[in-house]
């Protein structure tokens, strides 16, 4: 797949999961979060379930990238929670 449906598809993907996860990030990192969405999604996607792959610009590669990106979000809020939380004041 080429940089520009990585972009495309990162940054619909980015979009969608920061909607479904109310999350208020700007566009570069809506477009980041999605392409990295996407290498996580299409790597458990295709990988570990053996259910589809990240290839193009098409509905199954944004779906896929959007759990992706959804599940990077999550991830991201838990250690982001954690930090500061073992300090005493």
């Amino acid at each position: 797949m080429g940089i520009v449906s990585w972009i495309v598809v990162g940054a619909i993907a980015g979009f969608l999961a920061s909607v479904v996860m109310g999350s208020k990030e700007g566009l570069l990192m809506m477009i980041v979060l999605g392409i990295v969405g996407g290498l996580v999604g299409g790597f458990v996607a295709s990988s570990v379930l053996k259910a589809g792959t990240v290839d193009g610009i098409n509905l199954q590669s944004i779906l896929i990238a959007t759990i992706g990106a959804i599940a990077v979000i999550f991830v991201a809020r838990g250690l982001g929670g954690r930090r500061g939380a073992g300090r005493s004041s």
